[in-house]
């Protein structure tokens, strides 16, 4: 590998076939290039070592214990061996490599579900010997507060509970609601069908808080009875009632804020033959590209990112133990797509 002083742009270019320009552009933060090739960019400088000098100065604003010879693990929470759970491992991962750190996933068994059992199993998975835990979304409630007590270096990778004392980097669905919705203004779609759970995790509350405001902006008023909001409901009444709701002609567009959703709106829409974006407009908020249908429009979460600053914060919070608590949340773009139609 090189040695970063020997990286250059110039070395970043030659690597992705990409002017000096486009690279300076992109690491500078300036328009005028895709989101892939603004993702490429920042990709291959971070791969070959290279950082701009505003970067180099941040490390030490940032008061990042990187000079420290001691070499730390760390572990992450899991529940199962998903993309979803993926992808912010492999940020934390390639953040704390860079510093020559380690960092491990542990699995929450389902018989870990009681407040007794999960401590038997943290003491027995030896938790309070790493140096710091990453603790990710969807861990279930009660496991979430026993693991926010431990004694040790902690980061929540969601929306922080009520004066949680723990610092906490989370990508910005709030903001990617509001994105979602301002998209299908701007295409002269106010009758927005919004599907997503409400209840079962804080990030899909906040996501309908979010719609409602965004709805309130325009003068209308979001009620749960008018959307589907429930997926309590068998899977046949869930399915019923998103068909009576599209053959009723209310909705032009469709705002999936659960990305588990989608499989069935689709078949719903096909079942009722409603077209993609010529009968009904759709936007669903995804984990990341979704390959079977890779124009799909929606709000760019920031997955991995929030992976890499959330290992930049607990390295920070061992540096600075009496600062305060801070949250973090990461705001991505939004990638148009084509299942949007202007009317």
């Amino acid at each position: 590998m090189r040695k970063k002083k020997e990286v250059t742009l110039q070395t970043i270019a030659d690597e992705l076939q990409l002017t000096i320009h486009t690279v300076s552009k992109a690491l500078r933060g300036l328009p005028g290039m895709s989101e892939s090739t603004r993702r490429d960019i920042f990709e291959a400088a971070r791969r070959l070592g290279y950082k701009t000098k505003e970067q180099e100065l941040s490390v030490g604003y940032e008061k990042l214990p990187l000079l420290s010879t001691k070499r730390r693990r760390f572990t992450m929470i899991m529940t199962q061996d998903a993309p979803f759970y993926q992808i912010q491992f492999q940020g934390i991962q390639e953040r704390l490599q860079e510093w020559g750190h380690t960092v491990s996933a542990t699995f929450l068994p389902n018989a870990a579900s009681a407040q007794a059992d999960a401590s038997y199993w943290m003491e027995s998975m030896d938790l309070h010997y790493y140096d710091g835990l990453f603790i990710p979304p969807a861990i279930p409630e009660r496991l979430e507060h026993a693991f926010l007590q431990l004694p040790m270096p902690k980061v929540l990778i969601n929306y922080p509970p009520a004066i949680a004392t723990v610092d906490s980097v989370i990508w910005d669905v709030v903001a990617a609601i509001h994105q979602s919705v301002n998209h299908f203004l701007s295409m002269g779609h106010n009758r927005i069908l919004y599907m997503g759970d409400i209840h079962k995790h804080r990030g899909f509350q906040l996501r309908w808080q979010a719609f409602q405001e965004a709805m309130h902006r325009l003068g209308a008023e979001a009620v749960p009875e008018d959307h589907i909001t429930d997926r309590s409901a068998s899977g046949d009444s869930w399915m019923s009632t998103l068909k009576e709701k599209l053959q009723r002609g209310r909705y032009t567009a469709i705002l999936c804020a659960v990305q588990q959703d989608l499989p069935g709106i689709i078949y719903a829409l096909q079942s009722v033959n409603l077209s993609i974006p010529e009968d009904i407009s759709l936007i669903s908020l995804e984990d990341m590209e979704n390959r079977r249908f890779p124009q799909l429009s929606r709000p760019l979460l920031l997955m991995k990112e929030a992976g890499r600053r959330a290992a930049e914060r607990l390295l920070w919070r061992i540096a600075n133990p009496d600062e305060p608590f801070e949250h973090i949340r990461l705001q991505g773009s939004f990638y148009k797509g084509g299942t949007v139609r202007k009317i």
